[in-house]
């Protein structure tokens, strides 16, 4: 099957730093590669991948330091070379946001299928799905869906990653049990419940955590006093190489959110490494998380210093069991895979 797969242009694919929605592009274009397909890849020219690259700019938005940059621009610029080039492929496939490609591809739409990786109850998008209700829609989970419960859903995928890519940790070697957060530090993502958590709980946390520019207030509001080098230690923004070390040595991850979250990457992320998770009931979570297998999903943080002792007990050769069997690169892309076959059955039916 020859398929393009269309990246946002703020993150190189995969990420060098944080960047969910880039990191899932990039093991599912190498997945479809390694399973015999013809992928091609528009994103940033500093990405790496196995497919044809196309390049949208010469480099991802986020990290480039030059002045003036345009997202806008870059993002239109991209979208008329994919639609150029249309022809070429039997499905494209879009990872952007807000469905800015929807006017460039009206006439085709049935060519196309859409990944939102974000929320989808924002007050606009509704009114901006309706006027293009043609675009078929797979979600990457049953909540993010109810956002939008009146568009063309073709199916419900959940996030994979590679098994190899977060060796498994049975025997965490450090020397102090300690509980990890990681992801955004900003007021969604609820990291002064997570310090609240573990210092009720008697256990030191690591914040390995982005601060972007639109979270430094809250940062410097909220959360700067709360971390004493200590008890509670920030220690920056990780590179994906040192994600492994640093989620499969923790007794569990604390997913403390306060939004629908989409999915949340990290969660399957710590159960590859055998890492139990502590998750609030809010958007994926209980989709993701198995109640007393994999962790716990909780409604307050009385609930989350109550599951702690338990948490620590659990098996975490069954939680990387878990992992293996629901969210494997190979899955993900293998439900992708017969997501496209139904588009192109559906669209030639309806041309016969």
């Amino acid at each position: 099957m020859r398929i393009a797969h269309v990246a946002p242009l703020y993150e190189s694919v995969p990420p060098r730093f944080y960047g969910g929605t880039e990191r899932i592009v990039s093991y599912l274009t190498e997945a479809l590669v390694e399973l015999g397909h013809d992928v091609t890849l528009f994103a940033s020219g500093d990405s790496e991948t196995s497919a044809r690259l196309v390049p949208g700019r010469d480099q991802a938005i986020r990290l480039d330091p030059r002045p003036k940059k345009s997202e806008i621009a870059a993002h239109l610029a991209m979208l008329c070379d994919v639609r150029e080039r249309a022809g070429e492929f039997d499905v494209i496939h879009f990872h952007l946001s807000h469905f800015a490609h929807f006017p460039f591809f009206e006439h085709m739409a049935e060519r196309t299928v859409t990944t939102p990786h974000g929320r989808l109850d924002y007050v606009d998008l509704a009114p901006a799905y309706k006027r293009f209700p043609r675009f078929p829609m797979i979600s990457i989970s049953d909540s993010q869906k109810r956002g939008l419960p009146d568009a063309n859903w073709l199916a419900t995928i959940h996030h994979g990653i590679p098994v190899d890519a977060y060796p498994p940790t049975y025997d965490p070697s450090t020397e102090e049990p300690y509980l990890a957060f990681l992801g955004r530090l900003s007021r969604d993502k609820r990291p002064d419940r997570a310090i609240e958590i573990a210092r009720r709980s008697g256990l030191k946390l690591k914040l390995a955590a982005k601060i972007g520019d639109d979270d430094r207030a809250y940062f410097h509001d909220e959360i700067e006093a709360l971390i004493d080098g200590d008890r509670v230690d920030y220690v920056g923004e990780i590179a994906e190489d040192e994600k492994a070390g640093f989620l499969g040595n923790a007794a569990g991850l604390l997913f403390p959110i306060d939004w629908p979250e989409p999915f949340g990457l990290a969660p399957i992320e710590a159960m590859a490494c055998g890492t139990p998770v502590i998750a609030w009931n809010c958007g994926a979570p209980p989709e993701i998380i198995d109640q007393g297998v994999t962790g716990f999903i909780v409604d307050t943080v009385d609930d989350a210093v109550t599951a702690m002792p338990t948490l620590l007990e659990l098996d975490r050769r069954q939680v990387r069991a878990v992992f293996e069997k629901r969210f494997s690169v190979t899955r993900m892309a293998r439900d992708y895979l017969a997501a496209y076959m139904r588009l192109i059955g559906i669209r030639e039916a309806r041309a016969s």
